[in-house]
């Protein structure tokens, strides 16, 4: 070894696993890798700051990798609207779960990347002795910010997988639950089909007396799903109905589907409700579009 030579360093290898949903049903692992060289007088000296380094690597390249969209919600009703978010997994809850939107009115909230969860709007809403609560699609939690609650059916919903790294996001729009207003969810920017998933038509206007809530005005301001109606698993697609080919449409589910044929009608009604965007767009919902 030369007088002026640097001593030997040794590879310290720090790995880290990242798992994230891919699509609404498969899982993919990720491992990444940073090699980082120190001397042996290095690792022992300053072992603390080392790792405190290394971490502060990490986060950096998990956070560079992982820049959510913006959510931007418009509200084209006539009436007002609170609209609610819901993040699904067990994950963090986004800044805002729970606002009011006038009409004319827009307002927006950014998510991660990745991301799964669901949007709604509930309707009818006022606070009486202090607790606040809505005439559909109610998340219970007696405040405006639903607080990581979901809607008590019936409600319309807009579904998203937004996926890492400008992989392929999922969304649609979802009367499996339901219907409670017309709804729409639109990709802007991206690449691939992204097309927009509208169920613009108003069902409570054709709902079958079996289906309908009434409001205390006796006007009707939601329409139940059958499964939500009846309980039953031909309605519903569980037990002796749980795969496509044993749970087709029923006269109920193709009621919805007549009015809004982008939107899920059943469980089931994959092929022409569920839409595609790659590469990381933001989206645009829309109540009443």
């Amino acid at each position: 070894m030369r007088a002026n030579a640097e001593p030997p360093r040794t590879l310290t290898l720090l790995h880290f696993r990242l798992e994230f949903v891919r699509g609404w049903h498969h899982t993919r692992t990720n491992t990444f890798v940073i090699l980082l060289r120190f001397t042996k007088e290095e690792r022992q000296e300053n072992n603390m700051m080392n790792t405190r380094a290394a971490l502060c690597l990490i986060l950096a390249f998990f956070f560079c990798g992982a820049q959510g969209a913006k959510i931007t919600f418009i509200n084209k009703c006539q009436y007002t609207v609170w609209p609610g978010t819901l993040t699904s997994a067990q994950k963090p809850q986004l800044s805002k779960t729970g606002f009011e939107l006038a009409p004319g009115k827009t307002d927006s909230v950014d998510i991660p990347s990745p991301w799964t969860g669901r949007f709604w709007a509930r309707t009818g809403c006022s606070t009486k002795s202090g607790k606040f609560s809505c005439a559909t699609a109610d998340c219970g939690s007696g405040q405006v910010a639903c607080n990581g609650a979901g809607a008590v059916p019936p409600a319309t919903l807009a579904e998203l997988h937004a996926e890492a790294n400008g992989g392929q996001d999922y969304y649609d729009i979802s009367n499996v639950d339901g219907f409670n207003l017309p709804m729409s969810i639109a990709p802007q920017g991206g690449t691939g089909e992204c097309k927009p998933s509208s169920c613009p038509a108003n069902i409570n206007g054709v709902c079958p007396a079996e289906l309908q809530v009434k409001g205390s005005d006796g006007k009707v301001v939601a329409c139940k799903s059958a499964c939500l109606a009846f309980n039953k698993p031909e309605y519903c697609c569980t037990g002796a109905f749980n795969t496509a080919e044993k749970c087709p449409p029923t006269r109920y589910s193709q009621i919805f589907k007549q009015q809004c044929p982008q939107a899920y009608s059943y469980a089931y009604d994959d092929k022409s409700s569920t839409f595609t965007c790659s590469k990381g767009p933001n989206y645009t919902i829309t109540f009443c579009p």
